[in-house]
């Protein structure tokens, strides 16, 4: 029986969700409970990578298993996993049904804090320079205009292609803090990262709107700004 997963957790103390050897990950923290709680030997297929440090209010996983779980599963398994990776829930799904595969959109958002705030250590990019919060929007708005964003993508992935179809693009402001939501059919590794890191220069109005474009348009990831820190970076929905 397949089984779908949904979680979140805080990704601080961990090298990201995907299992790699001589590293802390989610999926192996969550894999090896599940394995000694339940007597099963399941392998969670993932609906995404995260990098590290990275986090995720809302993560789908999937799994097989003869193994029968409920509810009673999850308050067991909530019990003996880490206090910052929380199950939601575990229920069956059709043996169709994929965890990357099945996805139609992602949205992420990046949280800055305009001021220290020790609650959000952590848990957003501190940042107390003056943004230009209309400039950074209208260049979020370009970004409808484009499918190709090698130039915010990690660089020698093994990925075929880089497109990708950015959906919604919005920026606020509430009160000391900025967020930032970007939702795709697929996202580049690093992208977000790198698209913040180039949006706070138009910000900053170190570059111009157009030069944003143009940074874009080269498909070189050379002529970007610089990745943000992970701290602030939140996977928060999947839809399917």
């Amino acid at each position: 029986m397949r089984y779908k997963t949904e979680l979140c957790y805080k990704g601080t103390n961990y090298s990201g969700w995907q299992k790699q050897p001589n590293a802390n990950t989610i999926q192996q923290t969550i894999e090896e409970s599940i394995n000694l709680i339940f007597k099963d030997n399941i392998e969670l297929t993932g609906c995404g990578r995260t990098d590290a440090g990275v986090h995720a209010k809302f993560y789908v996983a999937h799994f097989d298993s003869e193994n029968i779980y409920n509810l009673s599963s999850v308050k067991k398994l909530n019990k003996y996993l880490p206090e910052d990776i929380s199950i939601f829930n575990i229920k069956p799904i059709n043996e169709d049904f994929h965890a990357r595969f099945s996805a139609i959109s992602r949205t992420y958002e990046y949280l800055i804090s305009t001021q220290k705030n020790p609650f959000l250590n952590g848990l957003s990019m501190q940042y107390s320079n003056p943004l230009k919060i209309d400039l950074m929007n209208e260049a979020l708005s370009k970004l409808y205009d484009y499918t190709d964003f090698t130039s915010f993508s990690k660089l020698h992935t093994d990925v075929k292609t880089n497109n990708c179809k950015i959906i919604n693009a919005d920026i606020r402001q509430e009160q000391d803090k900025i967020i930032i939501s970007l939702t795709a059919d697929r996202f580049l590794r690093n992208m977000v990262r790198a698209i913040i890191g180039t949006l706070i220069k138009v910000g900053r109005e170190k570059i111009s709107v157009s030069e944003f474009c143009e940074i874009i348009e080269s498909r070189d990831r050379g002529n970007a700004g610089q990745s943000v820190s992970a701290d602030g970076l939140f996977l928060v929905n999947i839809e399917y």
